[in-house]
C-alpha cells in the first residue's frame, strides 16, 4: 500500500512532527502484517474465520465432526468426554507440522449438550485435562465446581427476527453499561432472558440507544466482574445458554438498541483447569514467557503474546465470532492501556515522547489496529471503544493516518475528577474554570465517551456519586416528605454533574445501571468475605419506581436530559464552546448544538438579573430546569417566561443556587 509522505496523524497535529519516524514505523508494521495475512489467507476477513476451522466443527460434505487444537509444544492430545466415558487413551489426535492437532469423528459420535475436554500431555510430560481453547459453551458442575466444555448444537436454534438492524443507525452512542447477573432485584443470579424481558424496556424508555454488556465471556470466578476470562468463545453459562444470549441481542435490536460486548483481550485468567495458561506445557504458547513478562503485576493474570501469528488469529477470530454468531454491534476493549505499554501504565505520561518510546508494545499496537480494521470490515458503523487512561495520540484516528482506528475512547479522567472534587474540595471553592477545562480537555479530532461514573465507582471499596454526596442519609431521608439539607444538596449536585459531563464531556455518554436514579448501595459479589451473599449483587429498581421516594426524581431528570440530547443530536454537534466562566459567582455557561447550558454551582447564592452573553440574539426559553418539582427541585422558576436578548446580546436571568438550565432559541426548531 502506498502511504503519504507525511502521516495524516502528523498533519492533523503538528506537535507530533518530532515523532513522524515512529508513526511511520507503526504504519509499516501494520502493512507488513496485512501483507503476511493477505498473501496466505487472501484477506483479513478470511483470516478472521479461524473459528470455522479450529475447535469443534462439522465437515461440510459429510457432517462428520472435526476437532482441531493448536498445541505446538504438546507431546500427545486425546479427546475425552461423555461420548467415550472419559477414556484418556481411546481417541488420540494427530499433529501436523504447524502444531495443530486433529481428530475426526462420525456425525453421531458427539451429541448436543455432551461434556468434553481434551487430555494434553505437555512438553513438560505432565498430563492434564483441559477445556478446548475454542470451545463455544461450558458448564460448571454444581457439586465439584469443575468446568467442562459442552457441545452446543441446539435442537431449536434461535431464529433471528431483527436482521436488518445496523449499528450505523445509532447517530451518537448513549450507552447503558450493564451486568446481566446482577440486573434483577432479587439476591440471586439473573439470566439473559430476564434481562431482555425486564431490563431492556427500562433502558429503551429512558432513551439509551446502546447497551454494553459486561461479563459475557466465560469466567470461572463470578467476583472478577468478567475480567478474568477462561473461555473466550463461550458466553457465560451462569446467565443461560448461547440461544438465550441471542434472544437478548435480537430483542435489543427490535427496540432499536445496539449491543456492545465488553471484550477482554488484554489478559486472561491464569487458572489451568479452566483457562489457556500453559496449555501445551511449554510455559508460553498463547502468553508471554518468562517470569517478568508472563503475569500482569496488578491483575495476577496471563499476558497475551501479540507478536505470535496464532495468538493474533485466535483473538481476531474471537472478535469475528461474536460479530457473526451473536450479531453484536461492536466492543468496548478492556485494559487497552495495559496492552499498549510494556509497563502496563505504571509510568507517568509526562510528555508526548512517552507514547513513542521503547516502552510501547508495538505488537499490541499492530494487533489493535488489525482489530479495529476488522470490526469495521465485518460490520460498518460498529463501535470500537478503547479503555485507555494514558491518552495515546491517534487512538481514535484512522489506521491509514497512523492511528489505531478506534471509534471512541473512554474519558476516564472525568469520574476520577468528580470523585476527587467531592472528596477534597469544599463546595464554595469549586472552580468553574477547572471544571470546564477537565470536561473539554481532549485530543482534537478523537471522539470521547463521557461519563461521570461507571461500574468502577460502584464496587465495594469505592462509592458512587450519590453515595458520596448523601452517604448514610440515603437510608433514612430519601422519603418525599423528609426534610434533609444533605439530600437536597446531593440530588442537586447529582443532576448538575451528570448534565455538565454529558453535554460538554464528549461525543457519547455512558451510564452504569442504577446510577441514573442514584442507586444507594455498592456492588459486592458473593465471596468468602461476605458469606457468599448476593445481598449487594443486584439492582433495586423498586426504589426508583416508588412514588414515596426521591429516587424517582433523579430517574426523571436522566430521561429528560437524554430526550434533549436525542432531539438535538447534541453529541453529534461541534464541541461545546464556553460562554461564561464566572469564578466569583461560580457560574458556568456554555453553548452546544444551538443550546445554552447554565450552571450555578454556588450552594447559597441566588442571583437575580444575572447578565449573560447569549450565543445569538433573539428570544430564548427554558427547555430543561433542574429545579422543577418533578426533578426533586422546588419549582422556583416560571417555565412559561421568555428571555429576550438586549442590544448587547445579553440575557437577564435569575440563577438559583445549585441548579442548572438548558435554554433554546425560539426560532430554532425544537421538538422536545
Amino acid at each position: 500500500m502506498r502511504r503519504p509522505i507525511i502521516p495524516g496523524l502528523v498533519l492533523a497535529d503538528s506537535w507530533l512532527a518530532p515523532y513522524e519516524r515512529e508513526i511511520k514505523a507503526r504504519m509499516r508494521l501494520f502493512d507488513s502484517q496485512m501483507e503476511r495475512i493477505t498473501s496466505k489467507h487472501g484477506s483479513l476477513m478470511n483470516y478472521s474465520l479461524g473459528y470455522k476451522n479450529m475447535g469443534f466443527n462439522r465437515a461440510q460434505e459429510t457432517g462428520a465432526w472435526v476437532y482441531r487444537e493448536w498445541a505446538p509444544g504438546a507431546r500427545e492430545l486425546y479427546l475425552i468426554g461423555d461420548f467415550n466415558d472419559w477414556n484418556r487413551k481411546s481417541h488420540p489426535l494427530t499433529r501436523d507440522s504447524y502444531g495443530v492437532w486433529e481428530i475426526r469423528l462420525p456425525a453421531l459420535a458427539l451429541q448436543h449438550n455432551q461434556k468434553v475436554k481434551v487430555h494434553v500431555v505437555g512438553s513438560d510430560n505432565i498430563g492434564k485435562d483441559r477445556i478446548p481453547a475454542w470451545i463455544r459453551y461450558t458448564k460448571q458442575d454444581p457439586q465439584s465446581y469443575d468446568f467442562s466444555g459442552v457441545i452446543w448444537e441446539s435442537p431449536q436454534p434461535h431464529h433471528w427476527k431483527n436482521k436488518k438492524f445496523k449499528p450505523s443507525s445509532i447517530k451518537t452512542p448513549l450507552i447503558y453499561e450493564a451486568h446481566v447477573g446482577m440486573a434483577g432485584e432479587e439476591p440471586r443470579l439473573h439470566s439473559y432472558r430476564e434481562f431482555a424481558d425486564n431490563i431492556l424496556p427500562r433502558i429503551k424508555n429512558l432513551g439509551y440507544n446502546t447497551v454494553q454488556l459486561m461479563a459475557v465471556q466465560e469466567h470461572p470466578y463470578y467476583g472478577s466482574f468478567g475480567y478474568h476470562v477462561s473461555s473466550f468463545f463461550a458466553p457465560s453459562s451462569r446467565f443461560g445458554t448461547p440461544d438465550d444470549l441471542k434472544y437478548l441481542v435480537d430483542t435489543a435490536h427490535g427496540m432499536g438498541i445496539a449491543v456492545l460486548l465488553d471484550i477482554v483481550h488484554s489478559h486472561a485468567v491464569k487458572n489451568m483447569a479452566e483457562g489457556l495458561n500453559n496449555f501445551d506445557g511449554s510455559g508460553g504458547q498463547y502468553f508471554n514467557a518468562g517470569e517478568r513478562d508472563a503475569l500482569h503485576p496488578d491483575w495476577d493474570s496471563c499476558l497475551f503474546n501479540y507478536g505470535r501469528g496464532e495468538v493474533m488469529e485466535f483473538l481476531l477470530s474471537n472478535l469475528r465470532w461474536w460479530l457473526d454468531e451473536f450479531h453484536v454491534d461492536g466492543f468496548r476493549f478492556d485494559g487497552v492501556t495495559s496492552m499498549l505499554y510494556v509497563h502496563h501504565g505504571h509510568e507517568p505520561f509526562t510528555d508526548l515522547g512517552c507514547y513513542f518510546n521503547t516502552q510501547v508494545n508495538l505488537d499490541a499496537v499492530t494487533y489493535l489496529q488489525l482489530a479495529s480494521t476488522l470490526v469495521q470490515q465485518v460490520k460498518p458503523g460498529a463501535l470500537a471503544i478503547a479503555e485507555d487512561m494514558s491518552g495515546m495520540p491517534g487512538l481514535c484516528r484512522p489506521v491509514d493516518e497512523g492511528g489505531l482506528g478506534f471509534s471512541h475512547r473512554l474519558a476516564m479522567g472525568l469520574p476520577d475528577y468528580w470523585i476527587k472534587l467531592i472528596k477534597e474540595v469544599k463546595d464554595e471553592e469549586w472552580s468553574v474554570g477547572d471544571i470546564w477545562h477537565t470536561l473539554t480537555n481532549r485530543r482534537y479530532g478523537e471522539s470521547n465517551i463521557a461519563y461521570a461514573e461507571s461500574h468502577d465507582q460502584a464496587l465495594v471499596g469505592d462509592k458512587t456519586l450519590s453515595f458520596r454526596l448523601m452517604d448514610a442519609k440515603m437510608y433514612s431521608e430519601m422519603g418525599c416528605d423528609s426534610k434533609s439539607g444533605v439530600v437536597d444538596r446531593g440530588i442537586a449536585l447529582h443532576k448538575m454533574i451528570r448534565l455538565a459531563t454529558l453535554a460538554a464531556g464528549g461525543e457519547g455518554w455512558l451510564n452504569f445501571m442504577g446510577n441514573e436514579f442514584g442507586h444507594p448501595e455498592w456492588i459486592d459479589f458473593p465471596r468468602e468475605g461476605n458469606d457468599s451473599s448476593y445481598q449487594h449483587c443486584r439492582r433495586q429498581w423498586s426504589l426508583a419506581d416508588n412514588k414515596q421516594l426521591r429516587y424517582q426524581f433523579l430517574l426523571a431528570f436522566d430521561k429528560a436530559m437524554l430526550d434533549v440530547v436525542q432531539a438535538k443530536n447534541l453529541l453529534g454537534s461541534r464541541p461545546a464552546r464556553p460562554v461564561n466562566l464566572d469564578e466569583k459567582n461560580q457560574v458556568l455557561a456554555f453553548e452546544r448544538g444551538d443550546l445554552l447550558f447554565i450552571f450555578n454551582w454556588s450552594g447559597d447564592q441566588a442571583i437575580a438579573d444575572y447578565q449573560l452573553p447569549a450565543p445569538a440574539a433573539g428570544t430564548w426559553r427554558v427547555i430543561l430546569d433542574s429545579d422543577k418539582a418533578c426533578f426533586g427541585g422546588f419549582d422556583r422558576q416560571d417555565d412559561k417566561q421568555r428571555h429576550l436578548t438586549d442590544k448587547s446580546q445579553n440575557l437577564s436571568l435569575y440563577l438559583l443556587p445549585r441548579s442548572c438550565m438548558i435554554l433554546a432559541r425560539e426560532n430554532i426548531s425544537w421538538h422536545g
